[in-house]
């Protein structure tokens, strides 16, 4: 049988780790309010076989790995613009940082048509927004 005692423990703990979560909550800064000042520093790319591409993408200043992402995604865009295809599909993206130095490494498919998946992509319609959001291309 719990005691009073017992019961005002496990009260006044659980009271104090709602308000840490509260505390860190109130404290996180979300993605748009973090200072952004990217520098886009290289993009190498790497046909690997057939319609398969590699992008190798460095760029400093990220907020996260998405800027990355995003990065890669843009010169996936135009890379498949560039050989006279509409279409990119993503296949995967490694991401590490060091410092504030972030490293993508991702691989597309492009296709002339819309390729089967989830993760695929408008060539013209990213480059546009990928323009529009002032990341560069190859």
């Amino acid at each position: 049988m719990l005691t009073r005692l017992t019961i005002s423990l496990i009260a006044t703990t659980a009271l104090v780790g709602l308000s840490a979560c509260e505390q860190s909550q109130a404290e996180a800064v979300s993605r748009d309010e973090q200072a952004f000042d990217p520098v886009y520093d290289s993009v190498d790319t790497r046909l690997l076989e057939g319609d398969l591409v590699n992008f190798h993408v460095v760029m400093s200043g990220a907020r996260d790995g998405q800027d990355v992402y995003q990065y890669a995604e843009c010169a996936a865009a135009q890379y498949a613009l560039i050989r006279g295809f509409g279409f990119a599909r993503h296949v995967r993206t490694t991401i590490d940082s060091e410092g504030s130095v972030w490293k993508g490494d991702s691989v597309y498919t492009i296709s002339s048509a819309l390729p089967r998946g989830l993760k695929t992509i408008d060539a013209e319609v990213t480059v546009s927004n990928c323009e529009d959001n002032g990341i560069p291309t190859v």
